[in-house]
């Protein structure tokens, strides 16, 4: 029996071993490109947590923290991320700090190159310490034995160091980036002797805006916009890409969709659409709040749907608009 929870566990582990992915990419682009770090030339903060599974009896929860600001005098964000990442059952909990420092270069009149580094410092573990093992046990005496021998016992907590980066180009409207996560591919194996490297993290990633004032002379299109969406990631053997697209009203309210696609039709399913995600979000002064919801079209079963809350802050939402050219526009 114990062999079995053991390689359960590891069978759970791969799925951990795979960095967690957020829907609401397009409105905290944070998530996903650290050269974010900064880009809108003030100090900003902000948290998204996500929720998944719950049918499953197995819920999944993601909380991402971040604070960044800028320094104008050497055109260079600096912020810290926080990232959690915890499973129910196993009561599997992953725990990661950044830091980040990204580079804004104008290229000419229009464009910029941000390129950006992270260095992490990570700690995950399974909650062994609950794990109870054969030779553990006393069977004449009911004594418990608090240390086992057995060859395969396992950490209770795995830390290590993580090294990433990430490029952004961008010009007003529009942006377009490159992720490359775990670098130094650090070893994540639970055992005491095991190795288990990382596997890298890659995601290329845009944002392309359609300007609604080109067609049109209400006086409200000049900040309305309609945008496309793509997200490509791998990781070892698994893929997705996710398309769609958002309309922004005002710039105080946006609506989008994207459909999550498996183009090598790996992992738990070999469906090629995983979900259909819509997500939505709401600007008042310096705030910003949103929500997004994950209908899933795979052959899983009934999972419950996966659901996001974000909100954040931008402390110099007025002054920043005076030079908004300089930014990395998006909701």
């Amino acid at each position: 029996m114990k062999y079995i929870l053991i390689l359960a566990l590891f069978v759970f582990g791969e799925i951990y071993a795979q960095d967690p992915i957020f829907t609401q990419t397009f409105l905290v682009p944070e998530t996903i490109n650290t050269s974010f770090t900064g880009a809108l030339r003030s100090t900003k903060l902000g948290v998204i947590h996500r929720s998944q599974w719950t049918h499953f009896g197995v819920e999944v929860n993601t909380n991402f923290l971040y604070v960044d600001t800028w320094f104008e005098g050497v055109k260079s964000g600096l912020g810290v991320t926080f990232l959690n990442h915890t499973e129910s059952k196993s009561k599997y909990n992953f725990n990661q700090i950044n830091l980040n420092y990204a580079l804004a270069i104008q290229l000419n009149e229009d464009w910029f190159v941000r390129p950006s580094v992270s260095v992490g410092f990570g700690f995950k573990d399974f909650g062994f310490q609950n794990l109870l093992l054969e030779d553990q046990i006393n069977i004449n005496t009911g004594f418990i034995n608090p240390v086992t021998n057995d060859p395969i016992a396992l950490n209770e907590t795995r830390t290590f160091f993580d090294f990433s980066s990430s490029l952004l180009f961008n010009n007003e409207n529009s942006w377009v980036g490159l992720t490359v996560r775990h670098l130094n591919r650090p070893n994540i194996s639970m055992t005491q002797d095991g190795n288990t490297p990382l596997d890298i993290f890659i995601s290329a990633h845009a944002n392309i805006e359609f300007p609604l004032y080109r067609f049109s002379n209400n006086k409200f299109s000049d900040k309305n916009s309609v945008y496309f969406l793509t997200n490509f990631m791998m990781q070892s053997k698994y893929s997705r890409l996710d398309i769609g697209s958002q309309y922004v009203f005002d710039n105080r309210f946006s609506l989008g969709f994207l459909l999550a696609t498996n183009p090598l039709k790996t992992g738990l399913s070999n469906d090629f659409l995983s979900s259909f995600d819509v997500f939505g979000g709401v600007k008042w002064e310096g705030f910003k709040f949103g929500y997004s919801y994950d209908f899933n079209t795979s052959k899983i079963g009934a999972t419950g749907g996966i659901h996001e809350f974000s909100v954040s802050y931008d402390f110099s939402y007025n002054i920043r608009f005076l030079n908004r050219y300089k930014c990395v526009r998006y909701f």
